[in-house]
C-alpha cells in the first residue's frame, strides 16, 4: 500500500496527504496543492506529537505544509521515514510501499 493511500495517514477520517503548501518567507500569501517539489526538511515538535512539519522546494520557491495524524506513534514513523527520503520528489514519496505498516 502506497504512502499517499495508507489509512493512517490521516486526521479524524480525512486524509492528509498531500499537505497544502505554503509559500515562506514571503508577504503575499501563496499556497500550492499536489504532489509537488523536492522534500527539504521534515520536523517534528516536541509539544505537537501529531504534527510533522515538511518544508519543500518548487520552483526556486520554499513552502511549508503540515500532516496532522490522529496517531503520535505512527506520525514518529513517518517523520522517520521522511528523513531517509530527502531530496527525493513528494511524488516519489508518495508513492513509497507502507504495506509493512499495517
Amino acid at each position: 500500500m502506497e504512502l499517499r493511500n495508507h489509512p493512517l495517514m490521516s486526521y479524524r477520517g480525512t486524509p492528509n496527504w498531500p499537505p497544502v503548501w505554503t509559500r515562506t518567507r514571503d508577504h503575499t500569501v501563496k499556497k500550492l496543492n499536489g504532489e509537488v517539489g523536492i522534500l527539504k526538511h521534515a520536523v517534528l515538535h516536541e509539544n505537537l506529537p501529531t504534527r510533522c512539519f515538511l518544508v519543500i522546494e518548487y520552483e526556486k520557491y520554499t513552502y511549508m505544509g503540515c500532516l496532522v495524524f490522529d496517531d503520535a506513534t505512527f506520525c514518529k514513523q513517518i517523520h522517520d521515514l521522511l528523513q531517509l527520503h530527502i531530496g527525493s520528489s513528494i511524488k516519489d514519496i508518495g508513492s513509497i510501499d507502507l504495506s509493512h505498516i499495517l
